[in-house]
C-alpha cells in the first residue's frame, strides 16, 4: 500500500511546494523573487518525476499530471516575470510607511538622509497602476500534481480494497503537504536575509502548517499495516526493527523542532529568523526520514 519510486517522490515534492507557494504569496507580502525561486525549483522537480516515471515503471495518469504541473508552473512564473514592474502590494506599501517615517526624521533634522531613496528612484519604484501577478494562478500546478498523486497512489495499492486504496491515497497525498510545507519554510526563512523588512507573518503561517500536518503524517503512517507493524515484528526491516526506532526518532525529532523554531520566532532580535532558518534546515532532514524511510519499509 506505498510505494517508494522516484517519480512519486519528485511530485509529491514538487506539488506539495507549490501548493505552500501559493499560502504564501496569496499575501501580498514577499517579494516577487521569492516566487521565481520556488517556481523553478519545483518546476525542476516536476520535469524529474515525468522523466523518472516514464523511465521507471510508467503510470500514465501520473505522467500526464506531472506534464501539466511542469507547464502550469512555468506559465505561472511567466506571467511573474512580465508583470514585475508591479511588485507587490504589500511589500510595496511597506516601503512607502517606512520611507514616510525616514522622511519625516531627515526634515525634523534627525541625522537621517535620503542615498537609499536615491538609489531606489534611480533603479526604478514599483508602478502601482501596473497589473500583479494574480496569486490564484499558483493553484494550477499544485491542484495537476494532485491528481497525479492521487494515481500514483492508487497504483500503489496495487488493486487492493477500497480501504487500503483510499490509506494509500491518504498518505501520498499528506506526504506531499509535509514536504511542502517544511521545505518552503526552510527556503522562506532565507528570504529573509534578501528581504529584512519582511514580518514574520509567512514563516510563522508556514512553521504553524508543518505542526498541523505533522500528526496526520504520522497517524497515517502508523495505521495498520504500518510502522507498528516493523515494531512488533510483523513487517521485517533487515535491520532487527532498528528502522523503525529511527523513523521514530525522526518522527519525535521533527515535532520538536517545530516547536523550538516557533519559540525561536518569538524573539525580537533579527537573528531569531536565521536560528528558525537553521533549525528548520534540520526539521527538513528529520521530516524526509519520517516519510522515506516509512516508505522504504512498508514497500518492501
Amino acid at each position: 500500500m506505498f510505494s517508494l519510486d522516484a517519480a512519486t517522490v519528485l511530485l509529491q515534492w514538487a506539488g506539495g511546494g507549490l501548493a505552500f507557494l501559493w499560502i504564501t504569496t496569496r499575501r501580498r507580502q514577499v517579494g516577487l523573487g521569492y516566487g521565481w525561486l520556488l517556481r523553478g525549483v519545483f518546476l525542476t522537480m516536476a520535469a524529474g518525476a515525468l522523466f523518472a516515471g516514464l523511465a521507471i515503471d510508467p503510470v500514465p495518469v501520473r505522467e500526464v499530471a506531472a506534464g501539466a504541473t511542469v507547464v502550469a508552473t512555468g506559465v505561472a512564473l511567466v506571467v511573474s516575470i512580465l508583470r514585475r514592474r508591479a511588485g507587490v502590494a504589500g511589500q510595496r506599501e511597506d516601503q512607502e510607511r517606512r520611507e514616510a517615517r525616514v522622511e519625516a526624521m531627515v526634515t525634523a533634522g534627525a541625522g537621517y538622509d535620503r542615498t537609499g531613496f536615491e538609489r531606489r528612484e534611480a533603479g526604478g519604484r514599483p508602478d502601482p497602476s501596473a497589473p500583479e501577478f494574480p496569486p490564484a494562478l499558483d493553484l494550477v500546478a499544485p491542484a495537476c500534481a494532485l491528481v497525479g498523486l492521487v494515481a500514483a497512489g492508487v497504483a500503489a495499492a496495487g488493486g487492493a480494497g477500497a480501504d487500503d486504496v483510499a490509506l494509500a491515497v491518504a498518505r501520498t497525498i499528506v506526504g506531499a503537504a509535509f514536504l511542502g510545507a517544511v521545505t518552503d519554510a526552510m527556503l522562506l526563512g532565507h528570504w529573509y536575509l534578501v528581504q529584512p523588512g519582511l514580518a514574520r507573518g509567512p514563516l510563522l503561517e508556514l512553521v504553524r502548517w508543518v505542526g498541523m500536518v505533522w500528526p496526520v503524517e504520522v497517524g497515517l503512517l502508523l495505521v495498520p499495516v504500518g510502522m507498528v507493524s516493523v515494531w512488533n515484528g510483523e513487517i521485517d526491516d533487515g535491520y532487527g526493527g532498528m528502522l523503525g526506532w529511527f523513523w521514530a526518532a525522526c518522527a519525535i525529532t521533527t515535532i520538536a523542532l517545530v516547536f523550538v523554531t516557533r519559540a525561536a520566532l518569538r524573539e525580537r532580535a533579527y537573528s531569531a529568523v536565521m536560528a528558525a532558518t537553521g533549525l528548520l534546515y534540520l526539521a527538513i532532514l528529520t521530516a524526509f526520514g519520517t516519510d522515506l524511510v516509512a516508505r522504504a519499509v512498508l514497500a518492501g
